[in-house]
């Protein structure tokens, strides 16, 4: 995949094919003329320059479903809030999400601006050790609507990982929309130099969610990013009163967990519906420092305990991404 571009149509024979540029799949696409001269085409400099920028980052973990809706940016929050409640960990968090960011609402940003400093963009901190960056702090208003085409999307893309100030990280936590299209493929492609630690997949657990969440663990395969595992959100409603667990969306086809033993994937865990959460991301506040004694926030700390020890344990190898 390496030799397709990030804004390529779907079926692009690649930059190296001998079909490059004349392809119906050509028509229309930013490149054909470039493709169809048969040039070489020398690497994309930002990736040494991102691999630079990002060698102060211990771990660089990408939150992905193929579907919206199933809480990815709320996963996020919480991931970076979890991860943040160490004074000792230095956590930032990016949100991809170039036409529905959401990350500053979620965080309590929501109107705040970023800095132009001699050594880059400054991102937003929620806390000491706790720094956001998002396309929401560049836009006029919350409303505004981002309406751009893969190559501005992409470029906006390079810009967060090379131009932003991150300095010493211990974690970055990277916020992508649904689907596996341009933003995905831009940051597996700027980060491949840097390496990626591994991606979190979400899920819900009706089919309809779970079918979207196999195509994105396709895709993970296919650009050899490592997966950590995989989350089941809203599995289960259970009553603050009696206790008892209702299943609001259920898992005609096993959900989750049936996947992961089909596909041999880490379940990480399974978080219960629980309006708090949702409650908690529109006030801009931590659920897990709100409802510390719930039982979505006692999964929620075991996932990201997993998560931190897969990190520690350097299971993604030396966590290089190779798109082919």
């Amino acid at each position: 995949m390496a030799d397709v571009p990030n804004d390529a149509p779907q079926h692009c024979p690649g930059t190296s094919s001998e079909q490059a540029g004349k392809s119906s799949a050509c028509q229309g696409c930013p490149n054909q003329a470039m493709c169809s001269t048969g040039a070489p085409k020398a690497p994309d400099p930002a990736i040494e320059e991102i691999k630079l920028k990002m060698s102060t980052v211990k771990h660089k973990i990408v939150v992905l479903s193929g579907k919206g809706g199933v809480g990815k940016s709320t996963f996020s929050a919480h991931l970076a809030h979890a991860l943040a409640s160490d004074e000792s960990t230095e956590v930032a968090l990016l949100d991809v999400d170039i036409c529905g960011p959401s990350i500053p609402r979620m965080m309590g940003l929501e109107g705040e601006q970023v800095h132009q400093s001699g050594s880059g963009w400054s991102p937003v901190y929620v806390e000491d050790n706790l720094a956001v960056m998002s396309i929401g702090f560049l836009l006029s208003s919350p409303d505004d609507a981002v309406i751009w085409r893969g190559p501005k999307k992409n470029g906006m893309i390079k810009q967060f990982l090379r131009d932003v100030d991150w300095g010493e990280l211990d974690y970055l936590i990277v916020d992508t929309p649904p689907g596996t299209s341009d933003e995905h493929l831009s940051v597996v492609q700027y980060l491949s130099g840097a390496g990626i630690d591994g991606a979190v997949i979400i899920t819900t657990p009706q089919e309809v969610s779970l079918q979207d969440v196999r195509k994105e663990i396709r895709f993970c395969q296919k650009v050899k990013l490592p997966i950590i595992g995989v989350v089941e959100n809203m599995s289960g409603f259970v009553c603050p009163k009696c206790k008892n667990t209702s299943q609001i969306f259920p898992p005609s086809t096993g959900g989750a967990r049936r996947m992961c033993e089909d596909l041999s994937l880490p379940l990480l865990g399974r978080v219960p519906l629980d309006p708090r959460i949702g409650r908690s991301c529109d006030e801009g506040k931590s659920f897990l420092t709100e409802v510390p004694d719930s039982p979505a926030a006692a999964v929620y700390r075991a996932i990201v305990q997993s998560i931190k020890d897969y990190c520690a344990s350097g299971s993604s190898s030396d966590g290089n991404t190779n798109m082919e």
